[in-house]
């Protein structure tokens, strides 16, 4: 078996609105669906980055997520920018506060962090 590139990740929040305005109005990820299930009580935004697609599963009261200490599973998910000052700029100036930029030390390349409405942690790489 060889495994391509990856489809989708899914992501669970716990506000719709909050969610929804971040990640489509803030990050600027289109929306390709949105569905409620009736039936579970919740929705399912599909948004697209790049050609991958992001699954926001929007639920009742989920349990908390384990941020620090890091617990297993996935870390965190990381963004490709052209120009990461200029996309901190956009970010703090929509309200999102970022970590200083700092260089990977294994890449060489600029990389820093935001979190979303659920403080699960986002990256920036450029």
């Amino acid at each position: 078996m060889k495994l391509g590139r990856i489809h989708h990740v899914a992501i669970i929040a716990s506000d719709y609105q909050a969610s929804k305005d971040f990640y489509v109005n803030k990050l600027g990820l289109p929306l390709v669906r949105e569905v409620y299930r009736p039936e579970r009580k919740d929705y399912i935004l599909t948004l697209l980055a790049g050609d991958v697609q992001v699954e926001l599963f929007v639920e009742e009261n989920p349990p908390q997520r384990v941020t620090n200490p890091e617990a297993r599973g996935l870390r965190h998910l990381a963004f490709h920018v052209e120009d990461i000052e200029e996309a901190v700029k956009d970010l703090n100036a929509l309200g999102i506060p970022t970590e200083p930029i700092r260089v990977d030390p294994y890449t060489g390349t600029q990389m820093t962090f935001f979190r979303d409405p659920d403080q699960l942690p986002l990256e920036l790489h450029e």
